[in-house]
């Protein structure tokens, strides 16, 4: 395929390929390309990617890459890592990769040198976690602090409550609970049987105006003052760019942890908003972690895209959306302890791109994001993989799987792996009517039953899938697992020519929240749809 292709020819190609694979097994791709295995098995900061089991022949694959650098991926990248304004409806760098890079680095932020200030604030977030973790810090009574209680929403919330679910110990020091919904329930059951005398709270917001996490930290703050007085603002964190707004509410200047505005909310785990975490695991984990996103960066900006594990698997879902036209994508982790990925990857990926104009405000000619779902295996094969195998929709998956895991009893982890490995064969193999009315004609069943049974145990295989193994979860295979999906995302949103930075479609409820709050709370009415109208009448009538 030649380099120099343009975006409407790698297009074309790349459609093609596709319109050749709905009639294409995927199994006969081996034989037809010896080197397939070799060549779409990529290793990337200690993750292993395998792409074969994909529709796309090789002639698809360097279309796809043909399309990736057609599109400016590369240039993109460059400015990325750059500092530039790539989230250009803000005017606003995207530089999370400068918060995980080596201590001294040379990153800028439109032009500003920022590293000194990732580097002040991550002595702080290490020198506050030791302290607490060794007893030097206290809380008002003078007891050690033995509980965390992180309250944000979105990406305030996701990374870090996936961070401690895939990598807390199972007796952990410090225990470490989330608040999110601003459902009371959720806060309740957060602060359930906590000793207030022991427990930090984290209030974690952008603008600290999020209403959800204000709401929360002002019952958790009235919690601490029940139970400690006034001395229990000592016990409130904040994570915030918006100092002003943290001084107001009354979190003390030294119990700041601030972060910048190029920092977005769902690629921020890795600055201060990752505190509760660094202080619940301790330093060490939390460095391997920012270890491991830097090595999949390294990665990303020096592999040729022929081998780059965030291109390859961004244009694996290009190929499957755009030329095949899927419209979801199922994230199945074969680890327990990795349960929080789906919903992090749904922030990730369909609030980044989930667009239907392109950055310069025009409508667009291809679908963008697909619906992210998933379940850890083997917990999804008895929920939905039923429809994966033989419903109407070909549904593309991504399996995760972890070749080594000391927990849990003998052999039990080698049952893990053998159900991730067959599901991926049998999705792709399938297994034709033919086998099956033998299999039953063995059985002695009669004509009629066998004409009615064969096509429901018939399997029509061809359904796509790809692997990413990593020897063991580790903070470091965690943090270039999560840098490697953050790259896949960008790369897909160049390819559609959207923003991937920007989330206006998050505003518009929440203004009207705030519109609706004032009438249930008894208000002046105000101009709705007859629904809405309705409806917020009857549930001022059972307050």
């Amino acid at each position: 395929m030649p380099q120099t292709m343009t975006a409407a020819g790698a297009w074309a190609a790349l459609k093609a390929d596709a319109e050749a694979a709905k009639s294409r097994p995927i199994l006969s791709l081996y034989a037809a390309e010896p080197d397939r295995l070799d060549r779409l098995t990529v290793d990337a900061a200690g993750l292993t990617l395998d792409l074969s089991k994909q529709p796309w022949s090789a002639a698809g694959v360097d279309a796809a890459v043909a399309l990736a650098r057609a599109s400016g991926v590369e240039a993109r990248r460059t400015a990325l890592f750059a500092g530039e304004a790539v989230n250009i409806s803000e005017d606003r760098a995207a530089l999370h990769p400068a918060l995980r890079a080596p201590a001294g680095s040379a990153f800028f932020a439109k032009g500003e040198w920022v590293s000194a200030d990732v580097d002040h604030v991550r002595g702080a977030i290490k020198a506050f976690a030791d302290a607490v973790r060794s007893g030097d810090t206290v809380g008002a009574t003078g007891k050690p602090f033995r509980n965390i209680v992180h309250i944000g929403i979105g990406g305030s919330d996701l990374g870090p409550r996936l961070m401690w679910q895939a990598l807390r110990p199972l007796a952990p020091v410090i225990n470490l609970r989330f608040a999110s919904n601003v459902d009371g329930s959720d806060l309740a059951a957060a602060l359930d049987g906590l000793d207030p005398a022991e427990t930090l709270v984290t209030l974690v917001s952008k603008t600290f105006t999020t209403q959800e996490t204000m709401a929360n930290g002002e019952a958790a703050r009235a919690w601490l003052r029940a139970a400690l007085g006034p001395g229990g603002d000592a016990h409130l964190l904040a994570v915030s760019a918006n100092p002003k707004a943290v001084a107001a509410f009354g979190v003390s200047p030294d119990r700041l942890f601030a972060f910048r505005d190029w920092v977005g909310g769902r690629y921020s785990l890795w600055s201060a908003v990752g505190l509760s975490c660094a202080i619940a695991l301790g330093w060490d984990v939390f460095q391997a972690f920012l270890d491991g996103g830097a090595a999949m960066d390294a990665h990303f900006l020096e592999a040729p895209l022929e081998r780059n594990a965030p291109v390859l698997l961004g244009m694996a879902q290009v190929f499957n959306r755009n030329g095949m036209g899927r419209r979801a994508r199922a994230v199945i982790p074969y680890s327990q302890r990795l349960r929080f990925l789906a919903p992090f990857l749904q922030q990730l990926e369909m609030e980044s791109n989930g667009k239907r104009v392109s950055a310069t405000g025009k409508p667009l000619e291809n679908m963008t994001a697909p619906v992210v779902f998933g379940d850890p295996g083997t917990n999804a094969q008895h929920a939905f993989f039923q429809m994966l195998h033989q419903g109407t929709d070909v549904i593309p998956l991504e399996f995760i799987g972890v070749a080594e895991n000391p927990e849990g009893p003998p052999g039990g982890h080698a049952k893990l792996l053998s159900n991730l490995l067959a599901q991926a064969e049998a999705l792709m193999i399938g297994r034709s009517e033919d086998d099956v009315r033998e299999e039953l004609v063995a059985k002695g069943l009669d004509p009629a039953a066998i004409d009615e049974l064969a096509p429901q145990r018939t399997f029509p295989g061809n359904r796509p899938s790809s692997l990413i193994v990593m020897d063991a979860l580790t903070p470091h295979a965690l943090g270039a697992l999560i840098a490697l999906y953050e790259h896949k995302t960008f790369v897909e949103g160049v390819v559609w020519g959207i923003n991937s930075f920007d989330q206006w479609g998050v505003e518009l409820g929440k203004v009207m929240a705030n519109r609706i709050l004032p009438e249930l709370q008894g208000g002046p009415r105000a101009a709705h749809d007859p629904s809405t109208s309705a409806w917020i009448e009857r549930l001022k009538r059972k307050k």
